[in-house]
């Protein structure tokens, strides 16, 4: 459902690269999580309970009547996804004497779909909820647009898994709403919104105070993505919000403590958790090559380069203009912790940061990780000729390069030997 919003945003329905190239810098929570917020704000959301385990499942089952099953990932397009263990679908409407069956061949197994990537997501919580009667489904998103420089409502009148289809081939049927940020949504806002849903049997003014306070939500929780797929209207003339993805942005982490408080770590690449951790800018992808770059324009020139000469990227990985000795043994850690890298490329150019301190942590690296893969190194700037003795006193067995382009190509060549 995400890569919806970047299309409309950007007015390009061009897809943005593989799932693996699709990293988000923000926290996500799962649906369940995203629906007890929703819940305060007094938006419509069915009721339910999250499980964990079997015991857990037969006491919802007498506390309520729950019969629609959703695992619950980190990820879109569970509905459509399939279980490693065979299962197809993460999400069931059953009976009530099938719900513990289901939820049990569920809870543990890894679930693939289209934006987990052919590894998929271990299942860990499932989530029990009412089925509502839909009579009506729609789709409605706010996010955060640069055109405009504040939030967006896009609302379509139809909804469900196909959105991205539906939007590719019927693009009128997108409907695109501005929201003023020093006005905040006015009722002709609300109004318009309305009408891109088209709602069938909800009453028009109960929608637009549901339209208003997802918008609250929105804001008073520093949301960058509210994605709602599909917004429903009920047999009892409601607007629902039936299944939803929120995105936070992490740098309002220190007003939104009980938010970041729900993070599920156990759904994030150990790799992108582990250099949170050690205070490194990382981004996992899936090539062979990883990087180690003082900057985020430097990484992306390197990776960018490594495509050139015929490589792929491993990661992007910034240490940062001031990192310790210590955050370089940390991030040579997460690189070979990689089974994918074939090779590792160091590219500094020191200004803040002190290419010394880099070749320090490069030897500490060494004593603790067992490199197993040829390492490149490229130095540059500040404290450069003490950086390069230290390298060559440690008795490492390295590939030096003298500039960007010879760096990346010994690196390629390194990759594929």
């Amino acid at each position: 459902m995400r890569g919806l919003i970047s299309k409309i945003a950007s007015k390009s329905l061009s897809v943005a690269g593989k799932w693996q190239q699709q990293q988000l810098r923000r926290l996500n929570i799962h649906e369940y999580q995203g629906a007890e917020l929703m819940g305060k704000y007094g938006i419509n959301v069915p009721k339910g309970v999250v499980v964990t385990s079997a015991d857990q499942v037969q006491k919802a089952i007498q506390d309520a009547f729950p019969n629609q099953t959703e695992s619950q990932i980190l990820a879109g397009g569970r509905g459509l996804g399939t279980f490693k263990s065979g299962l197809n679908g993460g999400v069931h409407i059953v009976k009530s004497n099938e719900v513990e069956d289901i939820a049990g061949k569920m809870l543990g197994q890894i679930l693939v779909t289209k934006q987990t990537g052919p590894q998929g997501k271990v299942v860990s919580k499932v989530y029990l909820c009412e089925k509502m009667s839909l009579v009506n489904e729609m789709y409605f998103a706010i996010t955060l647009d640069r055109t405009t420089c504040g939030p967006l409502i896009i609302a379509c009148k139809k909804g469900g898994t196909s959105i991205e289809d539906l939007a590719e081939k019927f693009p009128d049927m997108i409907i695109k709403v501005p929201i003023d940020v020093f006005k905040g949504i006015t009722d002709e806002d609300a109004a318009k919104v309305v009408d891109g849903l088209a709602p069938k049997v909800a009453d028009r003014k109960d929608s637009m105070e549901q339209v208003k306070k997802l918008y609250k939500l929105f804001c008073a929780c520093d949301c960058t993505m509210l994605e709602i797929n599909p917004i429903a209207e009920t047999s009892d003339n409601k607007l629902v919000a039936a299944d939803a993805k929120l995105n936070f942005d992490d740098n309002a982490a220190f007003r939104q403590k009980e938010i970041f408080a729900l993070r599920d770590s156990s759904q994030e690449d150990p790799r992108e958790v582990a250099a949170a951790k050690a205070d490194l800018n990382y981004i996992g992808l899936d090539g062979e090559i990883g990087c180690m770059v003082n900057g985020a324009g430097l990484a992306m020139a390197t990776m960018d380069i490594i495509k050139l000469h015929g490589g792929t990227p491993a990661n992007f990985l910034d240490v940062g203009g001031n990192a310790s000795e210590n955050q370089v043994v940390e991030a040579f850690k997460i690189l070979t912790s990689d089974e994918k890298v074939k090779a590792i490329l160091v590219n500094i150019f020191g200004g803040i940061m002190k290419c010394d301190v880099i070749a320090s942590g490069i030897v500490n690296a060494a004593k603790q990780v067992a490199l197993k893969v040829p390492v490149v190194v490229r130095l540059e700037g500040t404290n450069v000729d003490q950086g390069k003795r230290i390298l060559k006193e440690s008795g490492m067995t390295l590939i030096t390069a003298e500039d960007l382009d010879d760096a990346a190509e010994k690196a390629v060549k390194a990759s594929a030997s």
